[in-house]
């Protein structure tokens, strides 16, 4: 298996690197995430990066023959990716905060109105839909050198941020009046948790796709809390988790000729449950 994944090396270099560092990078904000107790806020944050991507082909279809070049560049796509799950990230965090409605309610309203409207915009668009199937069944598309170096380095600023700030997000994640007691003031975390959230998802969904997306932004975290006893090991434990397991998903992959994002995704899946069930036996 290893020396096949070594022979494969020259062809698909940039795609492993890419989806290495996207599974670290999201990893390093997934633990937030999870000390939060907010695991569906990234499916609907993704599904809304998602939205953005579909909005900017409907854009490119339905403006063809006009003067916006602009619009059929890849920059454009990226960007309104990035500005949709930003969009939502910032309406599941502050959208609860007022009104009737929880922020578990707006949560699920913005999943279930991104994934709706991503297939209404494109569906007469055979080349819409077609990219919209590819981001939902997370076929990780071929990265050049520069977005691999530019993934790596959004990892080791989100680690250095975070280590760097480590009690202060953990105060604001496992007791928010405490942390507002001793002096943070919460909306400027919460709004600077928010944008990076979805600048981080909106990046990654473009090369990764939904599910991969995701699944590294939440199933590293859920195993790392499963067998780290203290919430700060959380934000070093969960990238090297999903950093071992997106290396061994992939060698598997290529190995049986399989989709690498599902084959990473079900090991993490597994890992988790026999971590889990691991734990239920021990405190039997």
């Amino acid at each position: 298996m290893v020396q096949e994944f070594i022979d494969s090396w020259p062809l698909f270099a940039n795609t492993y690197l890419a989806g290495w560092a996207i599974a670290v990078l999201l990893s390093c904000v997934g633990w937030m995430v999870i000390a939060r107790d907010q695991i569906f806020i990234g499916a609907a944050v993704s599904q809304a990066s998602t939205l953005g991507i579909a909005v900017a082909l409907f854009l490119s279809s339905a403006l063809t023959g006009h003067d916006f070049s602009w619009i059929n560049t890849g920059w454009f796509t990226a960007a309104m990716a990035v500005c949709f799950s930003i969009a939502a990230a910032l309406l599941t965090n502050f959208g609860g905060q007022t009104g009737r409605l929880s922020r578990e309610a707006i949560t699920g309203w913005v999943f279930l109105v991104s994934s709706s409207f991503a297939v209404v915009l494109l569906y007469h668009t055979p080349i819409g839909m077609k990219e919209i199937q590819e981001r939902l069944s997370s076929s990780i598309i071929g990265a050049d050198q520069g977005e691999i170096i530019f993934y790596v380095c959004l990892s080791l600023i989100t680690i250095a941020g975070m280590m760097f700030t480590r009690r202060a997000w953990i105060l604001l994640a496992m007791d928010p009046p405490m942390a507002e007691a001793v002096g943070l003031r919460l909306w400027r975390w919460e709004l600077s948790w928010s944008l990076w959230l979805g600048l981080i998802v909106g990046l990654s969904i473009r090369s990764g796709g939904t599910l991969y997306t995701f699944g590294c932004l939440v199933l590293p975290p859920l195993v790392a809390n499963q067998v780290c006893k203290e919430v700060s090991k959380l934000i070093i434990v969960s990238p090297l988790i999903g950093l071992v397991f997106s290396i061994v998903g992939f060698m598997v992959a290529n190995y049986y000729d399989l989709p690498p994002a599902q084959i990473t995704i079900a090991l993490l899946s597994t890992l988790l449950l026999i971590v889990w069930l691991g734990r239920r036996m021990v405190a039997f």
